[in-house]
């Protein structure tokens, strides 16, 4: 997926997340509601993250230098991860820590039409944000299930935007539950009880982000797909007699390194041995237009 589009997805989390926070944390003041809280403290982890994704997408198209010969691709995945901390601490550890006092100390919320109202309003601009974060992730999944891309995907970007997202829809659905049972049986712990769920949502979603990003940030080869790809390319470049080790590695979301071990037709001159490599980088792109890091070792059949 490309940048671009990934900023875009972003861009419109943080507008929508923005708006989002800043009613739900008016309408709990007014209210005194638990549930709407926790929406609120989610709302505003997910307005911090987006402008930590927005900062590393910023970076992350930064090029080479000295003391990043490879550039800095990869500083993504670190924001993505801190993500997925901030989710955890400044998203579910308050939710659970203010539903347990709300589940001690139960209390029917005041004005609950009004929370109905900014619940709803909520929902759709959720809504039509995760639209575009699926769009843009539907585009690269192909007939791959959801869960499967979700393992799979090297967009973490989208990835955030679009857990995040799901996770907002549960949690109004959440708190609008409590919200609706505490009115109706007159017993203010479904509010907490509600807040208490949208924390270990929040807990939830935080580990699966840090488990896939994890993965990114360590070092994460090209998909099996896209391997195969490479090394078929390679081979159908003439000269070449085999394509021995093949290694690669995400640097970034679109970019990744390769360093493929080629055995090149006995007897060729130095001329011939330079266009054949320059051949196999292209080819190599063929597959990856991104692919600036390309390393081709040379090394005979025997060896």
């Amino acid at each position: 997926m490309a940048a671009s589009e990934s900023k875009t997805t972003v861009i419109a989390a943080f507008v929508g997340n923005f708006a989002i926070a800043i009613a739900k944390l008016v309408v709990a003041a007014i209210t005194g509601s638990s549930a709407m809280l926790s929406e609120g403290i989610h709302s505003i982890a997910d307005t911090a993250n987006q402008g930590l994704l927005l900062r590393g997408l910023t970076v992350a198209r930064k090029g080479p230098t000295v003391a990043h010969p490879f550039g800095r691709g990869k500083e993504i995945f670190f924001w993505s991860f801190m993500v997925a901390i901030m989710l955890f601490v400044g998203g579910s550890v308050l939710s659970i820590t203010h539903a347990i006092e709300a589940i001690r100390e139960p209390h029917v919320p005041e004005s609950v039409g009004l929370s109905f109202i900014v619940l709803g309003v909520a929902f759709v601009i959720e809504a039509y944000v995760l639209s575009i974060a699926l769009k843009h992730f539907n585009s690269e999944r192909g007939s791959r299930s959801m869960w499967r891309s979700i393992r799979v995907t090297k967009d973490a970007p989208t990835l955030v935007v679009l857990l995040e997202d799901m996770a907002a829809l549960l949690g109004v659905a959440f708190a609008a539950a409590g919200l609706a049972l505490a009115v109706v049986t007159d017993n203010g712990i479904w509010d907490g009880v509600a807040s208490l769920m949208i924390g270990i949502l929040l807990a939830v979603v935080a580990v699966v982000l840090a488990y896939e990003t994890k993965a990114l940030l360590i070092g994460e080869a090209a998909s099996r797909a896209d391997r195969s790809a490479i090394r078929m390319n390679i081979l159908s470049v003439p000269l070449v007699e085999s394509v021995g080790r093949l290694l690669t590695m995400h640097m970034g979301p679109d970019e990744i390194l390769v360093n493929a071990d080629v055995d090149l037709t006995d007897g060729l001159t130095d001329t011939q041995v330079e266009e054949a490599i320059d051949n196999i980088e292209e080819a190599i792109r063929t597959v990856w237009p991104s692919a600036s890091n390309i390393f081709v070792e040379l090394e005979s059949h025997r060896g």
